[in-house]
């Protein structure tokens, strides 16, 4: 079954919250099998908006990484994301 990886492209805008919402979802990407592969680090936007976080996790399928977004742990994380931050976030399963 192949991999998938989570991408996330963040604006914190209430970067206490976030850092609420950032530590229970390490526990929920962790519990899902998640792993972080890139996580605030250096980049370079070369299209689309400028976004100062993003991170990468990989997960061992796509529905798994399905299932942490829609689970309670991660749902209860994301309330402390929520107006702290502007965020795109996608699943993209690695090729077989």
């Amino acid at each position: 079954m192949p991999k998938a990886y989570w991408i996330a492209h963040v604006e914190v805008t209430d970067p206490e919250a976030y850092g609420r919402y950032a530590a229970l979802a390490t526990d929920a990407i962790a519990k899902h099998g998640g792993e972080f592969v890139a996580r605030a680090t250096r980049y370079v936007t070369l299209e689309g908006p400028d976004r100062k976080r993003h991170v990468v996790a990989r997960f061992p399928s796509l529905e798994a990484a399905v299932d942490c977004y829609n689970s309670p742990d991660y749902q209860a994380a994301l309330e402390h994301a929520r107006g702290a931050a502007e965020r795109d976030l996608v699943v993209v399963e690695e090729n077989s």
